[in-house]
């Protein structure tokens, strides 16, 4: 607590003269474009990792970046608090994309392969049930994550496994069959401090370098094109 005063302090005094007007005129209102599901992991900070301002980013993180599925009326089968961030993010703000988060040396992932059951913590063991089928792809095999621990490629799968469940919902269906949504899947390597994206015609997380951001630029563009396109018709 003592580091989080001194810093409070810090920026009060050097960084908060920078930031006066974002925050006066945040004060009438956000308009962040994507929803960034993260892990609670102290280690994983969106807004460092993407360099974005406040007011860019509407976060929402939690033990393994888990968002559970919805059932055929659309209500969450377990914890309200995800559903209502996604609806409020695809109702009340214009939001345009999604990204999914996971990271290597991920706790949740770890409990989840080590078939971790502590009767001490019973919330936490009926949580990461949503990461089980992602286990169960996991003990299939496949090429995700080839090479990596088994706890990694388990986190670069539950990434996966979480737009899954995304997918559930009949607003992100209508958004993404409206073409209005898009789904990402990242993963951060935290000893390399770099981003992987997911790449489904490879099949594979692939490092986001010059080369692939470039690439990724130029399909948004494309699809923005395209929307535009197709409003305008």
């Amino acid at each position: 607590m003592k580091k989080l005063v001194k810093g409070l302090l810090d920026f009060q005094r050097h960084g908060l003269p920078a930031y006066r007007a974002t925050f006066a005129r945040l004060a009438n209102g956000q308009r962040p474009d994507c929803l960034f599901i993260g892990c609670a992991d102290s280690r994983v900070v969106p807004n460092l990792l993407v360099s974005t301002d406040p007011g860019d980013l509407f976060v929402m993180r939690n033990v393994g970046n888990m968002v559970a599925p919805a059932d055929a009326a659309g209500h969450s089968v377990s914890d309200w608090s995800e559903a209502a961030a996604v609806e409020y993010a695809l109702l009340h703000l214009p939001v345009e994309d999604v990204v999914v988060c996971g990271h290597s040396s991920c706790g949740a992932m770890k409990a989840l392969v080590s078939g971790m059951k502590d009767e001490r913590s019973p919330n936490l063991g009926n949580w990461l049930n949503l990461g089980r089928p992602a286990l169960q792809t996991l003990e299939r095999g496949g090429p995700v994550g080839e090479g990596l621990a088994p706890h990694d490629r388990l986190s670069q799968l539950n990434v996966l496994q979480q737009i899954e469940h995304l997918r559930t919902y009949p607003l992100v269906r209508e958004r993404l069959a409206a073409g209005t949504l898009r789904l990402h899947g990242w993963w951060f390597d935290i000893g390399t401090g770099l981003v992987h994206v997911y790449r489904p015609q490879r099949e594979r997380f692939v490092p986001l370098d010059e080369i692939e951001g470039e690439k990724m630029l130029a399909e948004l563009n494309e699809a923005t094109q395209a929307r535009a396109g197709s409003t305008a018709a």
